[in-house]
């Protein structure tokens, strides 16, 4: 029988967490849909891998054997698909992350350096993505990683790993009834008209009205917006309110536009994202640059 490398990934998973929940959730599958793929594993190796009761589980004298093979076939394989993937792209020597919003904190410069100094002929394109795309360029392809906030579509097919976590701010028009007050409960805020992110947003546009907050009130929209401008100039003429968060409160500041931190919210956070089959070695390089960069304290 000839195991897939799927198969040997689930079986891996298992083995090293001994636990069918917590390997499934490892692979973002379901329970019953790993255990299928081990009990077929299983029968077309025609041995037992695990031995399992209703409190633990446990490998058998084949399944330690399978455990150090299976991690050596897998290597390899990833070093395979890393060593190709590298070839087709060694001319091109660009990497592009995608943004939604400005993203500051010192922390482009610091990434753009960190990744010069392991890869002095690449360099790091920032492309600008509409709000219309939650996942900042990924799902289409337009960037191999992505600086955004959480959750977005579909966030579990992808690798991700937050470099930020801030408290949720309030933009209000410089006039409004709350303009003063030095922190706003988001109680104070339920009545007001929010300004929304487009619905194919999906969870972020959630995240940003504070939905699971509400004690299941609805939002009152304001109007949709796709774009930081358009939304600060929607803010400045009082079209509704918006969460941002604190570090986006200093790098929007506007005349007509004020920003006070919220009370009662839970915080955002900023995550690098990119593609889990993308096995490029520039591309881990990248990630490491944005793991050693690091905001500044918020």
């Amino acid at each position: 029988m000839d195991a897939h490398l799927r198969d040997l990934r689930y079986f891996l998973a298992t083995a090293e967490e001994l636990n069918f929940t917590r390997a499934a959730e490892r692979l973002f599958i379901s329970q019953p849909a790993l255990s299928k793929q081990i009990r077929q594993l299983e029968t077309g190796l025609r041995v037992r891998l695990f031995q399992r009761d209703r409190r633990t589980v446990t490998l058998t004298e084949a399944g330690a054997a399978l455990l150090p093979r299976a991690r050596e076939v897998l290597g390899l394989w990833d070093e395979t698909q890393r060593a190709v993937s590298d070839a087709a792209a060694a001319e091109a020597a660009v990497l592009t992350l995608g943004v939604s919003t400005s993203v500051g904190r010192g922390l482009l410069p610091a990434i753009r350096a960190r990744f010069a100094e392991r890869r002095p002929n690449w360099r790091i394109r920032v492309r600008q993505i509409a709000w219309d795309d939650g996942s900042a360029g990924l799902a289409d392809g337009t960037a191999d990683l992505a600086l955004l906030w959480l959750p977005f579509p579909e966030q579990e097919a992808f690798a991700v790993e937050v470099v930020a976590t801030e408290p949720r701010w309030v933009a209000l028009p410089a006039g409004h009834r709350l303009a003063d007050a030095a922190e706003v409960p988001f109680a104070a805020l339920l009545e007001e008209p929010f300004l929304a992110l487009p619905e194919s947003a999906g969870a972020l546009r959630d995240h940003w009205l504070a939905v699971s907050e509400r004690d299941g009130r609805p939002v009152r929209i304001g109007a949709v917006v796709s774009g930081a401008d358009e939304t600060f100039e929607a803010v400045e003429e009082g079209l509704g309110v918006v969460l941002l968060a604190a570090g986006n409160a200093a790098i929007y500041q506007r005349p007509g536009v004020i920003a006070r931190p919220v009370s009662g919210l839970s915080p955002s956070r900023l995550a690098l994202a990119w593609r889990a089959d993308d096995h490029r070695t520039a591309l881990r390089d990248a990630v490491e640059a944005v793991r050693q960069a690091g905001p500044p304290p918020a």
